[in-house]
């Protein structure tokens, strides 16, 4: 039997003996289709990026304007950093999820990877005036990023044993405290 059915088994016996169980959500997201998904998208939207800034993108970036042209410069450089950034975090949870690196492995390793929002250039004089390809490109990673991090949020928080008062009292008020704390942003 594998470890995954003897571990679902066991929260199974523990939740009809009355003791209460925590669900990780990391654990339960990392080994869903939902992280294939977002691992696909994401790995799909770094093929496109590269396949448009060697190819179409440079083509258009020629034509631009003196400031446009340092712009298109800038938020290339942006763009492939962000991204960067994301495909490693992606890449990190797989090889946990696949079993090639350990837990404290994908701590360090992620302790590397910045997941830091630069300014949404959507706010900057001039990029109305960049190629239509590099803005929507732009806008997918920013949302791709948005989502990262609040997956980034909710799977760093380990569940805790439960205090049996507490399960007992109110199990959805503690899971819910939990969420609000996984989802909460830093000061």
């Amino acid at each position: 039997m594998s470890k995954r059915v003897m571990s679902d088994r066991s929260r199974l016996e523990n939740v009809s003996a009355g003791r209460g169980t925590t669900v990780s959500f990391g654990e339960r997201f990392q080994a869903s289709e939902q992280f294939d998904q977002v691992f696909k998208e994401g790995m799909g939207l770094v093929e496109r990026t590269a396949a448009y800034l060697d190819g179409e993108g440079r083509r258009e970036s020629k034509g631009l304007a003196g400031a446009t042209t340092v712009l298109y410069a800038t938020e290339s450089m942006r763009l492939t950093t962000r991204l960067l950034d994301l495909a490693s975090w992606l890449l990190i949870r797989r090889a946990l999820k696949d079993g090639e690196i350990t837990e404290e492995e994908a701590q360090r390793k992620r302790a590397r990877v910045k997941l830091q929002a630069f300014g949404r250039p959507s706010h900057i004089k001039g990029f109305a005036d960049l190629p239509d390809g590099l803005r929507q490109l732009i806008e997918a990673s920013f949302s791709l990023h948005d989502r990262i991090v609040q997956l980034d949020r909710a799977m760093s928080v380990k569940p805790e044993a439960p205090v049996e008062a507490e399960v007992a009292v109110n199990p959805v008020q503690s899971q819910m405290r939990r969420l609000q704390l996984a989802f909460s942003r830093p000061n």
